[in-house]
Order: C-alpha cells, then sequence, then structure tokens
C-alpha cells in the first residue's frame, strides 16, 4: 500500500496482519477498495488513500437499461414518485441576527430554484433529480458561479460519471467528474466539510460512499419481468404455443428415420415456404411418409402471467408504490384509490421530500452565506387533503390552545392584531 511506503516496517507488519486477517479470504481490488468475501455476503473495508476515487460498484447503465428503459412497472413507479416529490414546492425562512425567523417571498435563494439552469426549470430539475436518486441511490447537484460567491445555477451530474475522492475520518475529500476520459475535482473544504458538489444518497449498509438503489433491491424481480415479457412475446410470434412436430410414419420394415438430405431438404422447405409474418397460416404440403402432429401447452406451463404478477408487486414495493396504483391484479391492501394514494404520499413521497429538503439546507444557505431553511409547503398536495382536514378539525376543537398555538400547529404565524393609536 502507498500509504504505507514512508515506514517499511510499519509497513512491513501492516502487511503481515493483513495477510494473517484476510489469507483465507479471497480479496478484489477495485478502484482503490479492497472488498472481502465471506461466503455468499459481501463486506466491505474501505483502505482507501485520502484523494483516492472510489467508483460505484454496480453498473449504472445496466440498471438504467434493464428497470427505467425496459421495464413498464420500474419505469413507472420512478416516474410516480419522482413527479409526486417534484410538485411538492418550498417556502423559505430567514432567521435574523436577532433570532427572529419569518418567511421570505423573495429571495435570490427562490430565484434559483424557481429556474437551476437554462434547460431546466424547477419541475423538470426536481423530477430528473429524484429519477436519479430513485434509479442509482445517489444524486450529484452541482454549484455554477464564480468561488466564494453565491451559485448562478445549479446542473444535476448523472452518477456514473462521479466518483467520491476518499478523505480522512469517513469524509470525502472530493468528488471527481468525468466524461470522455476528461476528469475534473471538486474539494471539500476540511473545515466546513461542504463543496461546490451536493451530493444526495440514500442508506447503503455496506457502503461508505454511496447509496443503495432499488432497483438493486428488486434487481431479480426486474429480471423476472423481463424475462417474462420476453417469453409472452415469443409466445405470440409462435402462435402462444410449439407450433407443432414433423412425425416420420415407420414403413414395413419400421424403419422411421430420415436420410440427411431429406432432413435438410425438409427444413430448408419449412425455413422459406412457412416461416415468417407473411407465410402464416400458410398450408404445409407434406411427402410421403411424413405427418403433422400438432402440439399445445397445458395450463401449468401458461402459469408464467401470474409469476408475472409477482414480480410486478415485488417491483412496486421496492419503490414504496402501492401496486393498486399501476393497475396489477392480486393485491387490494387498500379498499381504494385514494386510501393508496394518501399511502404513497406518506409513506414514500413525503420522506424522499424531506430528507432531500434535508440535504439542501445543509448545503444551499452556506453557499448564499445566510440563515436560511427551506420548508415544503404540502397544503396544496390533493392526496393530503383529507388527512389536513381532519388535523384542522382536531386543532380546532382542542379547548385548551391559544389562538397562536392553533395557528402555529397547522403552519401559520400569530395573528397581526391591530395596533390602538396613542391618545
Amino acid at each position: 500500500m502507498k500509504a504505507l511506503q514512508g515506514n517499511a516496517a510499519r509497513g512491513s507488519v501492516f502487511s503481515r496482519l493483513l495477510n494473517r486477517w484476510f489469507a483465507a479470504t479471497p480479496e478484489k481490488k477495485h478502484g482503490g477498495v479492497y472488498s472481502e468475501l465471506h461466503g455468499s455476503s459481501q463486506q466491505r473495508s474501505y483502505m482507501v488513500m485520502p484523494g483516492q476515487p472510489v467508483w460505484m460498484d454496480r453498473n449504472y447503465a445496466q440498471f438504467s437499461m434493464e428497470a427505467y428503459v425496459r421495464n413498464v412497472i420500474a419505469n413507472r413507479s420512478i416516474n410516480m414518485v419522482a413527479w409526486a416529490a417534484a410538485s411538492v414546492g418550498f417556502t423559505l425562512y430567514i432567521t435574523g441576527q436577532r433570532g427572529a425567523r419569518r418567511e421570505a417571498s423573495a429571495h435570490p435563494i427562490i430565484e434559483l430554484l424557481k429556474r437551476p439552469n437554462p434547460t431546466q426549470a424547477n419541475g423538470a430539475f426536481l423530477h430528473s433529480m429524484y429519477q436519479y436518486l430513485l434509479i442509482s441511490g445517489n444524486a450529484f447537484v452541482q454549484s455554477i458561479g464564480p468561488k466564494d460567491r453565491p451559485p448562478a445555477e445549479l446542473h444535476l451530474l448523472r452518477p456514473d460519471r462521479v466518483a467520491v475522492l476518499a478523505g480522512k475520518g469517513g469524509l470525502p475529500a472530493g468528488y471527481r467528474y468525468t466524461v470522455n476520459n476528461q476528469g475534473i475535482d471538486f474539494p471539500v473544504d476540511r473545515i466546513t466539510g461542504r463543496s461546490r458538489i451536493l451530493h444526495l444518497k440514500t442508506f447503503h449498509p455496506l457502503n461508505d460512499w454511496y447509496g443503495l438503489s432499488p432497483v438493486e433491491a428488486a434487481a431479480y424481480s426486474i429480471d423476472q419481468h423481463n424475462q417474462s415479457g420476453a417469453w409472452n412475446q415469443s409466445l405470440l410470434q409462435n402462435g402462444a404455443r410449439p407450433s407443432g412436430a414433423l412425425v416420420v410414419r415407420g414403413d414395413k420394415t419400421g424403419n422411421s428415420v430420415l436420410s440427411e438430405d431429406q432432413y435438410h431438404r425438409v427444413k430448408q422447405q419449412i425455413d422459406e415456404q412457412f416461416t415468417g409474418a407473411a407465410n402464416a397460416g400458410r398450408p404445409i404440403l407434406l411427402e410421403g411418409g411424413l405427418e403433422w402432429k400438432e402440439m399445445s401447452m397445458s395450463p401449468r406451463d401458461m402459469d408464467f402471467i401470474e409469476a408475472k404478477h409477482a414480480s410486478a408487486r415485488d417491483i412496486a414495493l421496492a419503490f414504496g408504490v402501492p401496486p393498486q396504483l399501476l393497475g396489477i391484479p392480486g393485491d387490494n391492501t387498500y379498499s381504494n384509490l385514494q386510501e393508496a394514494r394518501l399511502a404513497l404520499w406518506e409513506q414514500t413521497v413525503l420522506p424522499l421530500v424531506q430528507a432531500t429538503t434535508d440535504g439542501l439546507n445543509n448545503w444551499l444557505p452556506f453557499l448564499f452565506n445566510e440563515r436560511a431553511e427551506l420548508v415544503p409547503d404540502t397544503d396544496n398536495v390533493s392526496a393530503l387533503a383529507g388527512r389536513n382536514q381532519l388535523i384542522w378539525e382536531r386543532v380546532e376543537k382542542a379547548s385548551f390552545l391559544t389562538e397562536d398555538e392553533k395557528r402555529a400547529a397547522v403552519g401559520y404565524g400569530p395573528k397581526r392584531r391591530a395596533v390602538k393609536p396613542d391618545a
């Protein structure tokens, strides 16, 4: 290891310890990461040099192709959650020097979020950010502008093009963006721990640097669903069953074998005259000694449809979408679509929005040198209208609360009172 070259004695001792600890364990070095494989589970011990890039140990392009591009259930689930989360706006609160907190109706942070960059408005930007987060478990936002100045634009970076530069104490030293074999580094300030790159990630129990993608958790179900679709397509192209078999009738001597020339001639005839959509339904002319036997599939063999629905339910479960909202039969957990929509928002969308808002609050106000806080505004979400109505009714009936306390409980400030003029 390069970190131990400066002290040969310590390096030798440390190497012997590593060999002793992991001698019976196969090692794989990947991007500066030593992975120890114990049986069927994989544990990673990140012994990397500070500043060394650590790449994601899974194929983001394959995740995107198999899940988002080729799988209708995963695509719809990702878009449903991403568009719902992107529809939630933000309210900005500024804390003054004396600690007073006020709502800011106009502020550079609000203007930046309304139009993050020339090609994306607020909704499209947030939608893409949530999609990256759901597909890869990671989203990277780049701040564009002069150093030591508030950002002028915000841009999203493709997760597979960004590598975390390992730092000391488990904190990243920076981020490296690479495209067309050209990379640029974005360092992380050692004191503040912040950078011009915001890294949003989900929890990963085995990775210190990257988040866990829901696609990875649903990988088996996505493969099964895609394979079921491919099988169904093949069945449809072949009349939903194996078409049949040519049987050679035996002669008086019991011989029922075609010669090699006869076999190739019959095969060529079938390929040229009876294969393809243009020849569908064309009658076949058989010579002496050949007999056509129809073949069909049993109901048990055709039971792949239920297996496909089961895979679809697992995929929806991985993304936190009730299967009822996707039209998947066989799952009626909720009595109606209204309850299913409420469950989607309460269990999936709102936690995702809150986690993203916390990440923005830890990064964006610092770039503006402001004591500011973004708060998700969910008052206009139609799916939450019934829940909000119940909260308001309970607060209204709470006789032990003052009027200002009731207003604060539902997200409003104190009521303004008229000031009496001096006598």
